[in-house]
């Protein structure tokens, strides 16, 4: 288990991403300077317009030589048991694509790996003597996939193709190897002459030189034989082969024979040496064809030209031995070719001068050569007898001997190997069975830009200055220095047959990122193994290695480490310059994986030795001496500006940092692979040096503190990115990381958010297999501690108890494991992201543990909101464009996964076969209580929220109204509302008995103008809002008085609703009359208005005169003035239409006795009076055609009473006003009493009447007939019957 104080709440301390970022431009610039600093060879060789230089530094010492011997391999003695005749022809040669040396005995040939020492290869299935064999590659699928190069055997009278395979295997001591194997490729074509000087160009054409003619020959092979052309066959270009765009001579020029052939891949093209120096330029056409494209003669007068006096140049001496392809990665100017004399002679040829345009060079395009620039041979060689005389007797570093020595001069050159501005010529020694070795490498203290304050000159024995003698431009001014280089003589044993250079196992940079030129060793030296050449002897193999600046150094630090003067290394930092000096010394005391100069990406980090690095790193802190500030003031202002000039220490770490990652920095992460799937870009080999190497740089800073002011930052970050960059993840993952480069993964926030991502990919792959996560966040926080944190481990452990959990068979355990996995990502909520939160939630939902699934995204909601901005985003009603949304978002997405949780659960509930699941740890159901209980539990109001509108969502509304939760009443009364929640805000204060809030939320729901009810819901929400006010007890509380204004409020709303619905029930058959009309009406059903806006809005508005009266009744307006007028339209509406008088007396009876019904005994919407005179006046113009008794039935039937009826029409009878001042019209009223006593009196008697007999009023009716009798005219005889039956009936029943 992990210690408890791992866990603990602090938060880690965030990654500085601006600093990492200016720390990025820093590189960058360092990488810019490495770029800068050292000419490429073309500038070096045209710098002050010169055509020829002979400028070198010749060292004694053994610190400074270019070149040293590494080893030497001696032949196996198994192979000379071959030798088995006195007379054998042997012949030799290397093969370093195969880490091979071919030797012939006769017809036998044998491969020899020369890095096992001892293991042969042999064939011996040819019976001719092999003169030659040369490494090709073969033509595109005309092989099997194994087969990756040719063997092209050459014998007097045949060549022959022979198949290799090649394997990577593990040799001794843990080395790699390659392993081959020969494939019989039936590939033969016989010759009459001889084949010399091999060469193979890229597409498998294979081209060579007949040793007898000089021709050039082109063995073509093809898959089968056909009428056109054999499977092998030899083809002579130099006899009507030959496209050339040069004129064709009738002979050939036999004496002037092809000794050389050799290709350039780059540029796809070959070139020819004769003997008698002339060199020919050819492109491959069509098949089986070639092109002639140019033939430089007369080298040797060019030569003169150029060199005019140089003793080494003499038509006797110059003879060109061989030909050297210069690679457009070595010169921005274009060198193309090399050649070199047997006196040491180098020829550089470039393509001539264009006029009137630019020259951009490319692949596909060979243009004519001149020679550009003569090298000549340096003349004051040590002899390596004197050199090795005079080791003993330097004194230091920099220091000439008195001594004289003689001069050595090369003269006999017969093998020589070009690569990368280095080379390496053999000659034959004084001695038999000794080689004497030419080695030339670019002196970069003379020709680079370093720095440097104070560079030492060197005496007539150190340097000799040719290039100003044999200039061909006077007077030429140029900012960089001749070609000057480093030269020594050394000896091997053996005469030499060959000379190859090491394969390179250099890292590419990649192409956004500054490339130094290849002869920048300085740039190079600490991520790749330095050059080193091969020289294959009859005696065995001799390695040479370039000796780099670091070399040089560790020499002078051994020196003054053995107590000698410390000049050599203040004279070393003044031809390198301080930053130089400062980088190698970082790199010799902090460890690095090639300061040993083995060829070898895997190996380890090579340590000097403690007295070394001792000495390194105090040299490091003397001479990395202390920034400087330089100010300067403006006088007459009180501004001051400055610039800082860095320290040593400060530059050479920059300086050295910078070429440890340079290789990775700016390339991208990974590529897509052939399955699609991504892989790594960058070589996995140069991924793990460049992790050493910065791994070793960080535990020196941790050991070495005192040596920065301020920590120069923490290497570890690119090494994390580099362990974390070779992972195999998902396609997701694979997606966010395509388009990153290093430098963005260590210094964006989104490089920073897929190493999280990269690390969890780990975690996840290792907890899959078994492996304890202890032990794997040991080593990521050791290692990735910016990518893996304390809380990142509490995670991983988590995980890892989550998959226990699902591994046991014990409850109780199970239940343990959760209980502690859910301790643990609780502690780590605030870097668990919202993905990685969902795999986990699901996890608890598989096992039926709801507390983890309900509590766990809960505690995520608040730690994500952590200042809860969110939560104040939501109580603001979640404003839109608030920047505290994304806040709010997140605790969201917390919330959804309990919702999703509980959801699981009520399925796993109701799913009979949930019972019989694996790793339940209870019943279904109980889980699923204990889930809401878990959730209702909680005291976050915004969850609440979210839940219960989830919970309305499902229909458990009435569930939620029965439990009436905290939160419950808030979260309906928020914004935004809804009528959902008023219909259950209103019924939760019921449950809950407050009745009067029940009904100010109806009514306010009732009033509300934000939703869009019909009417008929609003006035039944008035309704039950008038039905809850009346129940609120009065006792209740002091707002009694309030409640019964509220209530009368409230039954007036509801009046006043019912006539506006049915003013809308009146004019919705009128919705589509007119476009206006429409808008009215329906603006009816939208909200609730006020009576003055329904009187005189609709009912005035559209003339409804029955409408007008119901708004006077309802809001109980008494105004004569306003209603009299209203029932004259009535009836003048219906006698305006002049109809029949009995029809138009019935129109009057349906009108008025309806509103009577209704609005009796209101004053303000029914006066009796005047409606009694309407009546009586429309009774009178028409008595002669209406049934007596028309109008007292009228009022009876709208139910007034008899004695307000009787008082009216009596008063009438009386009053002698117009019209009753008319005799006939008082007998018409008469008459209509009679009728109205009459049927009061049948009224009173009749049973269950409403009138009791003991409130008729007999006596006053007794009397007054008589009166009426008295006034009677004698014609109405049924008016007189009428009265005196009631006289009648009175004495009989009173």
């Amino acid at each position: 288990m992990l210690e408890g104080q791992k866990y603990n709440q602090q938060k880690p301390v965030p990654v500085d991403l601006p600093s990492l970022q200016n720390a990025s431009r820093i590189l960058y610039d360092q990488f810019t300077k490495d770029a800068q600093i050292i000419p490429d060879l073309g500038e070096t060789l045209t710098a002050s317009g010169g055509q020829a230089s002979a400028s070198y530094s010749v060292f004694p010492d053994d610190t400074r030589v270019p070149f040293q011997k590494r080893r030497f391999i001696a032949i196996p003695e198994s192979l000379f048991q071959y030798y088995d005749t006195a007379s054998v022809t042997t012949h030799m040669g290397l093969m370093p694509e195969l880490e091979r040396a071919w030797i012939s005995i006769d017809h036998k040939l044998f491969l020899w790996d020369y890095n096992d020492g001892q293991d042969l290869s042999s064939f011996v299935d040819q019976p001719d003597v092999i003169t030659s064999v040369t490494l090709v590659r073969p033509k595109r699928s005309l092989f099997i996939e194994e087969i990756s190069h040719l063997l092209v055997i050459c014998t007097p009278v045949s060549v022959l193709l022979l198949g290799v395979s090649m394997t990577s295997v593990t040799g001794r001591d843990n080395k790699p190897r390659k392993e081959i194997q020969f494939y019989a490729t039936d590939r033969n074509a016989p010759t009459d002459v001889e084949m010399m000087s091999v060469a193979g160009i890229h597409d498998g054409r294979i081209f060579m030189a007949g040793a007898q003619d000089g021709h050039l020959y082109e063995l073509h092979y093809q898959e089968t034989e056909s009428w056109f052309g054999k499977k092998v066959q030899l083809i002579n270009h130099s006899v009507g082969g030959v496209q050339s765009l040069l004129p064709r001579f009738a002979s050939t020029n036999t004496d002037d024979r092809i000794i050389v052939v050799v290709s350039d891949p780059s540029r796809n093209c070959l070139y020819t040496l004769t003997e008698a120096n002339t060199i020919s330029v050819y492109k491959p056409s069509g098949e089986k064809a070639v092109q002639h494209i140019q033939t430089i003669s007369n080298i040797y007068k060019s030569a003169q030209d150029k060199a005019p006096g140089s003793p080494a140049l003499t038509p006797k001496s110059f003879q060109i031995i061989s030909l050297h392809v210069v690679g457009p990665h070595e010169s921005r100017s274009n060198i193309q070719l090399l050649a070199i004399t047997s006196n040491g002679v180098r020829l550089y040829f470039a393509p001539a001068p264009s006029y009137g345009y630019t020259y951009t060079p490319t692949t596909n395009s060979v243009r004519s050569l001149h020679l550009s620039h003569v090298r000549l041979p340096p003349s004051n060689l040590l002899h390596p007898d004197d050199q090795a005389r005079l080791r003993s007797t330097i004194p230091s570093y920099g220091q000439l001997p008195q001594k004289q020595t003689r001069g050595y001069v090369i003269s006999a050159i017969e093998n020589a190997c070009y690569c990368d501005g280095l080379l390496v010529a053999a000659q034959q020694g004084d001695s038999d069975g000794v080689d004497y070795i030419l080695c030339v490498s670019p002196d970069l203290t003379r020709i680079g830009s370093l720095g440097q304050l104070n560079v030492p000159q060197q005496g007539p024995l150190g340097q000799q200055q040719h290039g100003s003698t044999f200039s061909g431009y006077v007077g030429s001014t140029s900012s960089r220095p001749p070609l000057t280089e480093n030269a020594a003589l050394l000896s091997i044993p053996g005469r030499t047959w060959a000379v190859a250079a090491m394969p390179d196992h250099s890292s590419a940079t990649p192409s956004n990122t500054p490339t130094p030129t290849v002869i920048n060793e300085l740039a190079r030296q600490f991520g790749e193994s330095p050059q080193q050449f091969m020289l294959l002897t009859n005696s065995g193999l001799s390695i040479l290695s370039k000796r780099r600046a670091v070399d040089y150094l560790k020499a002078v630090l051994e020196e003054l480490q053995a107590g000698n003067s410390v000049q050599p290394i203040i004279e070393f930092r003044d031809s390198f310059g301080r930053d130089q000096t400062c980088a190698m010394l970082l790199a010799l005391a902090s460890g690095n994986t090639y300061l040993d100069g083995e060829i070898s990406s895997n190996g380890p980090i090579i340590y000097a030795s403690p007295e070394i690095a001792a000495v390194a790193k105090q040299a490091f802190y003397d001479f990395g001496e202390r920034p400087i500030w330089t100010e300067r003031v403006t006088y007459g202002t009180a501004d001051s500006q400055g610039s800082a000039i860095f320290s040593g220490r400060r530059e050479g770490f920059a300086l050295y940092l910078a070429r440890l990652v340079r290789p990775i920095w700016k390339a991208k992460l990974t590529k897509s692979g052939p399955s699609g799937r991504q892989e790594l870009n960058t070589p996995e080999p140069t991924l793990v040096s460049v992790q050493k190497n910065l791994f070793a740089l960080k535990d020196f800073l941790d050991k070495s503190p005192h040596l920065f002011h301020a920590s120069p930052g923490d290497s570890t970050v690119n090494q994390e990115a580099l362990k974390v960059g070779s992972l195999r993840c998902d396609k997701e993952t694979q997606t966010l990381i395509s388009n990153q480069t290093f430098e963005d993964l260590i210094t964006t926030q989104n490089g920073m958010t897929i190493s999280r991502a990269l690390v969890n990919v780990v975690i996840d792959q290792q907890i899959g297999q078994q492996i304890s996560v202890d032990t794997v966040s040991e080593v990521l926080q050791r290692r990735c501690g910016s990518f893996c944190s304390t809380d990142d481990v509490m995670l991983y452990k988590a995980r890892e108890n989550i998959r226990k959990a699902v591994e046991t068979k014990s409850p109780t355990e199970r239940r343990d494991w959760l209980s502690e996995s859910l301790r643990l990502f609780t502690k780590g909520s605030r870097i668990i992201e919202l993905e990685k939160l969902r795999e986990i939630i699901g996890d608890y939902q598989q096992l039926n543990y709801a507390k983890g699934a309900i509590l766990l995204p809960l505690t995520c909601a608040q730690v994500f909101d952590s200042d809860n901005t969110g939560l104040e985003h939501w109580y603001a009603g979640s404003p839109q464009n608030d920047p505290r949304q994304e806040q709010a978002n997140k605790r969201m997405q917390c919330y959804d996964l309990v919702m999703d949780s509980l959801s699981v659960f009520e399925e796993k509930s109701g799913d009979s076969q949930s019972m019989q699941t694996q790793h339940v740890i209870d019943n279904p159901e109980t889980v699923r209580s204990h889930a809401y209980e878990l959730a209702f539990a909680s005291a976050d109001e915004m969850f609440h929220s979210v839940l219960y509108d989830w919970l309305i969502g499902r229909g458990l509304a009435d569930d939620l109204m029965e439990m009436r939760p905290t939160y419950l009443e808030a979260h309906l009364k928020r914004e935004p509302v809804t009528v959902q929640k008023y219909q259950l805000l209103w019924q939760f204060y019921v449950k809950n008995g407050q009745p009067l809030r029940a009904a100010e939320v109806l009514g306010a729901l009732a009033d509300s103008n934000q939703f869009d009810l019909e009417l008929n819901s609003r006035l039944e929400y008035l309704t039950l809002a008038v039905a809850n006010a009346k129940s609120h007890p009065l006792s209740a509380d002091a707002r009694h008085e309030t409640a019964i204004q509220f209530l009368t409020d409230l039954e007036e709303k509801v009046e006043v609703a019912q006539v506006q619905l049915e003013i809308y029930n009146t004019l919705l058959p009128h919705v589509d009359d007119a476009p206006e009309v429409g808008q009215k009406v329906r603006a009816l059903s939208k909200q609730l208005m006020t009576m003055n806006d329904l009187y005189q809005g609709y009912a005035v508005a559209f003339q409804l005169p029955g409408l007008q009266l119901l708004c006077l009744h309802v809001s109980d307006h008494r105004d004569e003035n306003l209603v009299k007028p209203i029932w004259n339209q009535i009836f003048d509406e219906i006698l305006d239409d002049n109809l029949e008088t009995t029809v138009t007396a019935d129109m009057i009876q349906s009108r008025v006795i309806p509103l009577g019904q209704r609005f009796y005994p209101s004053t303000s919407a029914f006066p009796l009076r005047h409606v009694a005179t309407l009546l009586v006046r429309f009774m009178l113009a028409h008595k002669n055609e209406m049934s007596v008794g028309w109008v007292p039935r009228i009022l009876i039937q709208c139910g007034i009473p008899y004695t307000e009826i009787w008082d009216i029409l009596h008063e009438m009878y009386e009053s002698q006003v117009p019209p009753f001042h008319e005799q006939a019209n008082v007998q018409a009223i008469s008459s209509d009493i009679a009728v109205l006593l009459n049927e009061w009196q049948e009224e009173a008697l009749r049973p269950q009447s409403s009138i009791s007999a003991g409130d008729f009023p007999v006596g006053r009716i007794d009397s007054t007939i008589d009166h009426y009798l008295s006034e009677l005219e004698p014609s109405r005889s049924e008016t007189k019957k009428l009265y005196e039956n009631i006289k009648r009936q009175l004495r009989r029943n009173w």
